[in-house]
């Protein structure tokens, strides 16, 4: 007999980035709120998105052990840093085996690469010691009591060869980066017909009809509504599709964004996305 299952959401507050320039609205860089996801049974569970630094994921194991369960595996959705360099510092105090799709390991791997330019840049002292130790999952699903976890290629959305996690017995998804809820979207890899890719993706998790998406960036106080969460990831990239073939400049594009969606948090999130599409700042 299968047991029943649940699912339970870290928040980790925004930590400040290692960056003196405030963002143009006279906010101090901050990095988003990450939220990493437990799903249990009676005994066992799986984690997806550990998160990136030493204090988040020391956070993340009590909460783990305060749980009670036996974690068996660690899922990665995609390949972003801030989604996984804590995974093989849990992966060892649970004894608990990492898993990624094959293109979201070789991005994992880029992380790593560019990990002394860019993350430590940001935190630096702040990221543990890490290696790429995911493996493929064994026919894309994760086993947990009686119950199949699918792992599902979506291709791109915030960055490239991302996937989500479909627990069919919760109608839900664990969606990554692919679904924001009240955060600022990171639109630094949407040139080109990167927006357009990031809908694609949208569709192929709004054809699971989750009636819960759980994100990975979220305001810890709103809920996790499939139909809201989906519509409004959806929104902001028209916007900024919009919005890109208007404004001249990063300042203008981030203006305009702003006015348009200003209960968001983490404007730093925006400002970076749009140096990253303009070239000229100004």
């Amino acid at each position: 007999m299968r047991s029943q299952l649940k699912y339970e959401v870290c928040v980790t507050d925004p930590i400040p980035q290692n960056v003196a320039q405030p963002v143009p609205n006279g906010e101090q860089r901050m990095f988003s709120p990450l939220s990493v996801t437990l799903i249990s049974g009676q005994y066992d569970a799986a984690l997806v998105d550990p998160p990136m630094t030493i204090e988040q994921t020391e956070q993340v194991g009590d909460w783990i052990e305060a749980s009670g369960k036996n974690l068996t595996h660690i899922f990665v959705t995609h390949g972003h840093g801030d989604h996984w360099f804590g995974a093989a510092e849990l992966a060892a105090r649970f004894d608990a085996a990492v898993v990624a799709t094959p293109g979201t390991i070789e991005q994992m791997k880029l992380n790593v690469a560019i990990r002394p330019v860019f993350w430590d840049a940001l935190f630096p002292g702040q990221i543990p010691d890490t290696d790429v130790t995911a493996v493929p999952p064994v026919d894309n699903v994760i086993e947990l009591e009686g119950h199949k976890l699918f792992v599902i290629e979506v291709g791109h959305s915030d960055t490239e060869d991302t996937s989500v996690l479909h627990v069919p017995a919760l109608s839900l998804v664990v969606a990554g980066d692919v679904i924001y809820n009240g955060v600022h979207q990171f639109l630094r890899e949407a040139a080109g017909d990167g927006i357009k890719r990031w809908h694609e993706a949208i569709d192929i998790v709004a054809a699971l009809e989750p009636q819960y998406i759980v994100t990975g960036h979220k305001n810890k106080h709103l809920d996790d509504n499939a139909d809201r969460v989906v519509a409004e990831t959806r929104s902001y990239l028209n916007a900024a599709a919009e919005l890109l073939g208007q404004e001249q400049n990063a300042l203008g594009f981030f203006n305009a964004m702003l006015q348009r969606f200003p209960e968001r948090l983490n404007a730093g999130a925006l400002w970076g996305s749009a140096t990253a599409l303009y070239p000229d700042p100004a």
